[in-house]
């Protein structure tokens, strides 16, 4: 048994002071605020482990690198095709890994991987024809983050047209072949849930399979005005529409994205993951972030293509987005956003709250810091950036401590390595 006490830590009740917090096998066993002073004292705001609902880790690859021109949502597109049609296994594995460290460094324990390069390039199955996943596995356990690796079916490359140049590396054939790939997936640790990349990469007759999927399922959609217009072009229906009438939007299914939607599609939805940075980044819009959790959705949050990696950033986004469309302020509380920030049940992963009986994972925020200083403590989520974030333990084992990974040396180094060396390559 480890005793830690925590000067403020964020209890599902709120924010308490003095909190004791024993782990044993990696799991909360006690968690007491008003306790007085023993064990490992942790300094500053205790909060559950973040979840990044929703990752592309080779866009990391992106950053800083698609403002040529001042950029489009299409001239980004191209640069990311250039990426995917550059890495395989070991390449990946090496980005993946510094990736999964900032994630951490930054405050995620869990990640939902939305893993779609799965071919060599060509389209070339490798012998292992879950390379690529398997090489997202071992990143994540190398870097000690839980992953969820959410494996994308991708058979076209929009409506009525076939998959061509690095798109061949997303490829199954159909959704038969996508489901005997995944079958032979060898995750170790993490969870296998499922994805429909969207209602342009997966046939309509091919996506009634996925009504039935046990376990977690998301979907790509309504990010672009020009995906709706397709959708209704080619099937008369909004992608929401046609991805509910083959029985895809159960009660666990995730849309990533969600930005433009109707009212109708508004209701047809029960968890929505919204990317705030890169929807942003992208230019893709604000979505209906309010109305989506008054019709009943459930909301998460992702860091997407990694234009910023920082839980903090993406919450404060989710009220500061819904501000400036709705024109007031306060369209969540604090404790919402947090719920949105730690929601590990979207991908199938079971931490995300400081509870006995919950994984042991939690991340400790400083609050002496120039950002957090004379904050509230509770407040300090407005406040805060993943640069407050001091020490990470994830299942009881101390993966970030005083700022430092302990797994992964040097993850700046190794992240400019790898992005500089695909560039050349």
């Amino acid at each position: 048994m480890t005793i830690f006490w925590a000067e403020h830590a964020w209890l599902p009740g709120g924010v308490a002071s003095g909190v004791r917090i024993e782990v044993t096998d990696g799991v909360f066993t006690v968690v007491n605020p008003d306790a007085p002073r023993d064990g490992t004292v942790l300094r500053g705001l205790v909060l559950p482990g973040f979840a990044n609902g929703h990752s592309h880790a080779f866009h990391r690859a992106l950053r800083g690198r698609t403002h040529h021109d001042r950029g489009t949502f299409w001239t980004w597109r191209e640069r990311m095709y250039e990426v995917a049609a550059k890495l395989d296994p070991d390449s990946y594995h090496r980005l993946a890994r510094g990736v999964y460290a900032e994630m951490v460094l930054a405050g995620y324990t869990a990640v939902g991987e939305f893993h779609y390069l799965h071919r060599a390039p060509g389209g070339r199955p490798y012998a292992d024809p879950n390379a690529m996943g398997h090489a997202l596995a071992q990143a994540a356990e190398d870097a000690g983050i839980r992953l969820t690796l959410l494996d994308t079916c991708y058979l076209t490359g929009g409506f009525g047209r076939e998959l061509s140049g690095a798109q061949l590396r997303f490829g199954d054939g159909d959704v038969d072949g996508w489901a005997a790939r995944v079958a032979r997936l060898e995750p170790g640790a993490a969870v296998v849930g499922a994805a429909v990349h969207s209602v342009r990469a997966v046939p309509a007759d091919q996506l009634p399979f996925f009504a039935g999927w046990d376990g977690p399922l998301h979907v790509h959609l309504s990010e672009q005005r020009a995906e709706n217009d397709d959708c209704r072009a080619h099937r008369g229906c909004t992608p929401a529409e046609l991805l509910h009438d083959a029985g895809v939007l159960g009660p666990r299914t995730v849309a990533v994205h969600g930005t433009h939607l109707t009212d109708s599609d508004i209701r047809l939805l029960s968890r929505v993951c919204f990317c705030p940075t890169t929807e942003r980044d992208l230019g893709d819009g604000i979505g209906e972030a309010r109305r989506l959790s008054r019709s009943g959705a459930a909301l998460c949050l992702g860091s997407d293509s990694h234009a910023v990696i920082d839980p903090f950033a993406e919450l404060q986004a989710l009220e500061l987005h819904e501000r400036l469309a709705a024109g007031q302020r306060g369209c969540f509380t604090a404790g919402e956003l947090v719920a949105a920030a730690t929601d590990h049940a979207a991908i199938g992963q079971p931490a995300g709250r400081l509870t006995p009986g919950a994984p042991a994972d939690l991340v400790v925020v400083a609050l002496d810091s120039v950002r957090t200083a004379g904050t509230e403590p509770g407040g300090a989520v407005f406040a805060a950036s993943a640069a407050d974030v001091t020490d990470v333990l994830v299942g009881g084992r101390w993966i970030v401590r005083d700022r430092e990974h302990r797994l992964v040396d040097r993850p700046a180094a190794a992240l400019a390595d790898e992005v500089e060396a695909l560039w050349r390559s």
